[in-house]
């Protein structure tokens, strides 16, 4: 069986064909690996129920999906801004020792390192994915 590699990025990019194609690009950088896709729709409603059931929708990918994952794959604000819930995702991982890699937007895909990671807080984080009523902003 092949070792889950979680791949994160920001929530305004899901679904879109730029999301598409880079989710390709990862699948081809990694065929030893079973991609897990955050943007999957059991993902949206598990994020929901945790945040519904027990107030923080960000936990469920860090007791339901992260710990079942060998490391993982980001993709950055276009600035290489990281938002604060993909970073935490990717701390997750090297904390554990466990390997981070950074897909750019045209598909590149290379080793990460969080040691110079210039990181926004979550409401800045916020202002970058929703407009002032709550609606995604384009990536």
């Amino acid at each position: 069986m092949k070792q889950k590699l979680y791949y994160g990025r920001p929530k305004n990019i899901k679904g879109s064909e730029l999301d598409k194609i880079l989710l390709q690009k990862v699948v081809e950088a990694f065929p030893d690996w079973e991609i897990e896709d955050s943007g999957l729709k059991k993902h949206g409603d598990g994020y929901d129920r945790w945040k519904k059931e027990k107030g923080n929708g960000m936990e469920y990918y860090f007791q339901e999906v992260l710990p079942f994952c060998g490391g993982g794959v980001f993709l950055r604000f276009r600035d290489g801004m990281w938002g604060a819930g993909v970073y935490a995702e990717a701390k997750f991982f090297t904390d554990r020792n466990l390997p981070i890699w950074i897909v750019d937007t045209k598909g590149k895909v290379k080793r990460g390192s969080l040691k110079k990671a210039k990181v926004l807080s979550i409401e800045e984080t916020v202002k970058r994915i929703r407009d002032k009523d709550g609606n995604p902003k384009p990536y």
